[in-house]
């Protein structure tokens, strides 16, 4: 092993001492018990049966107050991890609840959907994750090396809360607090503005003329198009960079 290079956090304790292989398998234990766990209140609360009509599940989370609260949250933890995109969750918040509940719930949500896909990555399934997690993501591992906090944070504010990149921190040596905090910060301002804007946005959106839609997608071809020629000027310059080291 290189020097100055820890082992994986997964085999140590939050104190830093190595995890004796019992306290490894009560660790999946309890991260497969939070999930089924999350699974039984979605259940019990009526989210899987609501989740085919929309509408109906609106009326369904205001009318149960704040146990609608609780299902939101729930259905989100459960479900973003795995492959249910986050900002369905983000973008529907503001439309059923004043802002400053969206943006509580939205936080909750996406904070728990990513400590459940980093736990699930790193405790359960590290070994199936570490062979789908993106060539693009493997990049970062010598930062998070070197700068974790601040390279968690960076990725969580330009990318936000993508399943894949919850289990390249979970497969990463980043510590599960660095993680966490690093991820709450990252979130702030991205969930902020959606919950704040995401009503009028929706609104606007609905309303805006085919000729917006074009301009919308005329800018996006062209942010594609630009970060196209910008990896491919760039990838020479990191491929010297590693050689170099």
């Amino acid at each position: 092993m290189p020097t100055g290079v820890s082992p994986p956090p997964c085999y140590e304790s939050r104190l830093g001492t190595p995890l004796t292989p019992r306290g490894l398998r009560n660790l999946r234990i309890a991260a497969v018990l939070a999930v089924l766990a999350l699974l039984v209140v979605a259940q019990r609360l009526g989210v899987f049966a609501q989740l085919r009509d929309p509408a109906k599940l609106q009326r369904t989370l205001v009318e149960l107050g704040p146990r609608g609260y609780l299902a939101f949250v729930a259905a989100y933890a459960v479900f973003q991890p795995f492959g249910i995109p986050g900002t369905v969750f983000v973008m529907v918040a503001p439309l059923i609840w004043p802002w400053p509940i969206a943006f509580g719930l939205s936080m909750t949500g996406t904070m728990a959907a990513s400590v459940v896909g980093f736990s699930f990555a790193r405790f359960v399934a590290r070994d199936w994750v570490s062979g789908i997690i993106p060539a693009r993501f493997r990049r970062y591992e010598e930062r998070l090396e070197r700068r974790g906090f601040a390279t968690v944070f960076l990725l969580r504010l330009v990318f936000w809360m993508p399943p894949l990149l919850h289990a390249f921190f979970g497969v990463s040596r980043v510590r599960f607090w660095t993680h966490f905090w690093a991820s709450f910060l990252g979130y702030l301002l991205p969930l902020f503005l959606m919950s704040y804007f995401g009503e009028r946005l929706f609104r606007a959106l609905r309303s805006m003329p085919p000729a917006g839609w074009v301009a919308i997608a005329a800018t996006l071809a062209t942010l594609a198009v630009a970060t196209w020629w910008w990896r491919r000027r760039s990838a020479p310059a990191e491929v010297a960079e590693a050689s170099a080291d």
